[in-house]
């Protein structure tokens, strides 16, 4: 069983030949079968394509009653009778670029809703879709193909590149995006940073937040996310990076290319990640710190210190993985009970 029409119509169908043209894969031998969706593999029916990658999934695959389905080469032989293989180096990559030939991106449908409020001076590319009660501010530039859906905010002076989308209460403020940028339901761009003196007396005086925020082509920020803008210069996201749900940007962070932040981060201030970092869930960034190229932050981690290029880090301190695993293995060894073996069981 594929996606449910009602909210996810497909195009199609589409036979093997293009499918394997789209995915970057090869086909033993094309029967002329015809495919009309896609589908996990215990779902899959003889209609649909689906994906198997790595060795933990070969028995749903024998059992799977899918059309076709994506596999690595050491799997083929696992394919049932009658299911169509579709040989790839990366089987779940290239069901992502297939899966786009039967639910592409929806193109913009152009047009301004009547109750959307648009100042006189901003300027709307060609093609535009602007939603019920979208609010588009002074000055402001929406590039051609935009989608802007119900209760959108693109504040005074924003730019948002071609082909972007911000869905349901999404706003933008005192950004500039790239093109491609897609912001979730409910995401909050270039909101007022967490910056205030305190004085002797305790009270919290605001410093006044007059940086920008950049993001940059296919920057995507997820649902009730927030990004804040910068402080005194800019908070800038490089281009193809990734928020998850409810992430926390703080103000000046930034950010290289392709960085991966999963849901319910939260970023300090000034901090800075390299190119292609992975930050895993709830894991926090202390304030005006460094990540190098390719490094990841395991999940809960509490990362107070610089980390070099290419390096795992995990636990609360943050250690490099290696070095924290020997320390709960050591710290278990001492709190282990007599009579008990290094699993905590007896002995």
């Amino acid at each position: 069983m594929g996606a449910d029409p009602r909210f996810f119509p497909a195009r199609g169908p589409h036979g093997l030949g293009a499918i394997a043209e789209a995915a970057g894969a090869q086909v033993g031998a094309d029967d002329g079968r015809v495919l009309t969706g896609v589908a996990p593999l215990h779902l899959a029916g003889p209609q649909d394509l689906a994906f198997c990658e790595g060795r933990r999934h070969l028995a749903a695959l024998r059992d799977s009653r899918a059309g076709a389905v994506l596999v690595g080469a050491d799997a083929r032989d696992a394919v049932p009778e009658g299911c169509a293989a579709l040989v790839a180096d990366a089987p779940q990559l290239a069901f992502a670029r297939a899966a786009a030939l039967f639910h592409p991106r929806p193109a913009a449908v152009a047009g301004i809703h009547p109750t959307a409020a648009i100042a006189p001076d901003a300027t709307i590319g060609e093609g535009c879709e602007i939603g019920p009660f979208v609010v588009v501010g002074a000055g402001a530039e929406i590039g051609p193909g935009c989608i802007l859906h119900a209760h959108a905010v693109v504040g005074p002076g924003c730019v948002l590149g071609a082909g972007s989308i911000l869905r349901a209460h999404a706003s933008l403020l005192h950004c500039l995006a790239g093109a491609r940028v897609v912001l979730h339901e409910g995401a909050r761009v270039g909101n007022e940073g967490f910056g205030f003196v305190t004085t002797k007396q305790g009270d919290h005086v605001t410093v006044p937040q007059v940086g920008r925020v950049i993001l940059g082509d296919g920057v995507e920020i997820g649902a009730n996310a927030c990004v804040d803008r910068g402080a005194g210069g800019d908070t800038v996201l490089g281009p193809g990076t990734r928020l998850d749900n409810l992430v926390q940007v703080g103000h000046n962070v930034k950010t290289g290319r392709g960085c991966v932040i999963v849901a319910q981060v939260g970023i300090a201030g000034s901090s800075e990640l390299g190119n292609y970092v992975v930050v895993a869930a709830q894991a926090g960034i202390t304030g005006h710190i460094t990540l190098g190229d390719g490094a990841r932050v395991g999940a809960q981690a509490g990362v107070m210190n610089h980390v070099p290029a290419g390096i795992d880090v995990v636990g609360s301190p943050a250690w490099p993985a290696r070095e924290t695993l020997k320390a709960f293995a050591w710290l278990r060894r001492q709190v282990a009970p007599k009579g008990s073996d290094k699993t905590g069981g007896t002995a």
